[in-house]
């Protein structure tokens, strides 16, 4: 009987060093993960000269003169609307026709639906390289040139590969069942979308934003080749002006790369429990 005690002493012993374990890798994970964003807004907040002097100290004397400069320099007054309508705007086409599009292909079976299927999911294999020349091109000969609505449809587009892929897979586990039931009371397919599908694929829908809101925020590549008048361009293309000439003034750089980055932090600590959620319900249905 003593046996058995010191046996489940044993077991409770090791079990309480293995969570210890676990705890201390992923405390130094977060630490890793926290410490250039803590570091980035804390010399925010000095002069160039203090952080050439002491790059790790806190800030002798904060000032927020470098976020007044940086918004004034890289136009932010007119950019961050804009990054705005752009990663919202394409967020929204991306998940509804990524919807509709996985509606289609797992549920209205057809011949050529493999065909037009795999058509959309090799999207995935192409990168924004090889994708911005054509665009370009393309662009121009639509007279979409210099237009926000050439960054939406580019951006929707670049997304729909992906966001048909995910859609698809989900909704093919939703009882075909459901959909047979409501076309036998009569509801066009149409309907049972809006009405059954949409409803039911919430969890890929919050994956899709979480994926697409964070990319579409941080777009530099293919935004640069399609507006070049300053009031139709993003954020990261106002904070790209900080690398050149103003490069070695690390106060307004760094305020203006905070500048960038704080709306994504905000949106995650604001969402973040319906995107934990929204992942794990997606995983374990897909």
């Amino acid at each position: 009987m003593s046996e058995m005690i010191k046996e489940t002493k044993l077991q409770k012993a090791l079990a309480a060093v293995g969570r210890g374990a676990v705890y201390i890798v992923m405390s130094l994970f977060a630490l890793m993960t926290l410490y250039p964003i803590f570091w980035l807004i804390m010399n925010s907040f000095k002069t160039t000269r203090e952080f050439q002097v002491s790059q790790l100290a806190f800030p002798r004397a904060p000032t927020l003169q470098n976020y007044v400069e940086a918004w004034k320099m890289g136009d932010f007054g007119l950019l961050f609307p804009n990054s705005v309508l752009y990663t919202l705007g394409a967020t929204a086409g991306i998940i509804f026709l990524s919807l509709m599009a996985g509606f289609a292909f797992a549920k209205l079976k057809s011949r050529a639906t493999k065909l037009i299927y795999n058509s959309f999911v090799i999207g995935i294999l192409l990168t924004t390289q090889t994708l911005m020349i054509p665009l370009f091109l393309e662009v121009n000969l639509l007279g979409l040139y210099n237009t926000r609505l050439a960054v939406l449809l580019v951006y929707i587009g670049a997304g729909l590969p992906i966001g048909i892929y995910l859609a698809t897979e989900y909704i093919k586990a939703i009882p075909s069942a459901v959909v047979e039931s409501a076309r036998i009371d009569g509801a066009g397919f149409f309907t049972i979308f809006l009405k059954i599908i949409v409803p039911m694929s919430v969890p890929v829908a919050t994956t899709l934003a979480m994926l697409n809101i964070t990319g579409l925020w941080n777009e530099f590549a293919l935004i640069n080749i399609l507006v070049s008048k300053t009031e139709l361009k993003s954020l990261p293309l106002g904070i790209y002006k900080f690398s050149g000439s103003l490069s070695t003034d690390y106060g307004k750089q760094f305020a203006a790369l905070t500048i960038g980055m704080v709306p994504m932090l905000v949106f995650y600590m604001i969402f973040r429990k319906q995107i934990t959620k929204g992942v794990a319900a997606g995983a374990i249905k897909g």
